[in-house]
């Protein structure tokens, strides 16, 4: 049985975690994390089962796969950190948004394996989608590191020239959907419904469009056709959404993470 890594203790390492003992791919035995916050380590730890360690070094020390689970703008210290105990042998997991692997590669002035993950907070209840990259790394490793994401929800494989782009797609893409939920959800309060039976409603709409798109084989234009009566309401309420440029709004809201991306990545 592998063993596995996080630095970071944080919401997406929680979810990789309980998806790799969930699905008995690692038990607790073999997996090790370490976080700057004592007591929120301890409490993983105490929640999971799983085994601690003092810092960064020791994880990649004892570990075959270390997931690199902290913000990107701790990326510097945490690779500094570690240069030390990685080999060519050691797997390397980064899930930062716009840290490439070259940076990595240069940081730690070694050629290991590295997979480039892009993941989605819904991860979290296990209905998570992923984008994944793959660098220097055998079959039966990335293999490993997939089954890692598919344990929580859809993944795909994808050149990592794309992953800065992924992440309007699925990364940064819950915060739309909430948007255009929270407008649902304030307009039926503002008509006097009640607003939980109006968030079940939403919510349920938005799950079963999402069943719509990927199993009915039809194309997004045509569902919309289909939910669209000449001369109904449907129509009127996308007149409207026209009217305001909607579709190339959320392509220009697509193109501005993007290009954020873009500046950020090192």
């Amino acid at each position: 049985m592998k063993k596995i890594g996080f630095i970071g203790a944080g919401n997406m390492a929680t979810a990789i975690i309980g998806g790799l003992l969930n699905s008995k791919s690692a038990d607790g035995d073999h997996i090790t994390v370490y976080d700057v916050l004592p007591d929120k380590l301890q409490a993983m730890a105490d929640e999971k089962g799983i085994r601690t360690a003092q810092d960064a070094k020791s994880v990649v020390a004892e570990s075959d796969i270390t997931v690199l689970a902290v913000k990107p703008q701790n990326y510097a210290e945490v690779l500094d950190s570690i240069r030390s105990a990685v080999t060519d042998k050691k797997v390397i997991v980064t899930i930062a948004a716009g840290i490439s692997t070259d940076y990595i590669a240069k940081a730690i002035g070694v050629e290991c394996p590295m997979v480039r993950v892009m993941p989605n907070t819904p991860l979290l209840l296990g209905v998570g989608a992923t984008a994944l990259s793959r660098r220097n790394i055998s079959d039966d490793d990335f293999a490993f590191v997939y089954d890692m994401f598919a344990n929580g929800g859809q993944v795909v494989i994808l050149d990592e020239s794309k992953m800065n782009s992924v992440i309007a797609v699925n990364g940064s893409s819950p915060a739309y959907v909430y948007l255009f939920a929270k407008a649902m959800v304030d307009y039926a309060k503002q008509e006097g419904i009640d607003e939980n039976d109006a968030m079940k409603l939403v919510c349920a709409t938005l799950k079963g469009s999402a069943e719509m798109l990927e199993r009915s084989g039809d194309t997004p234009e045509v569902l919309i056709k289909k939910v669209s009566s000449p001369g109904g309401t449907t129509l009127k309420a996308l007149e409207k959404l026209d009217e305001k440029d909607f579709y190339n709004s959320v392509m220009e809201a697509m193109d501005a993470c993007t290009k954020r991306a873009d500046e950020l990545s090192k």
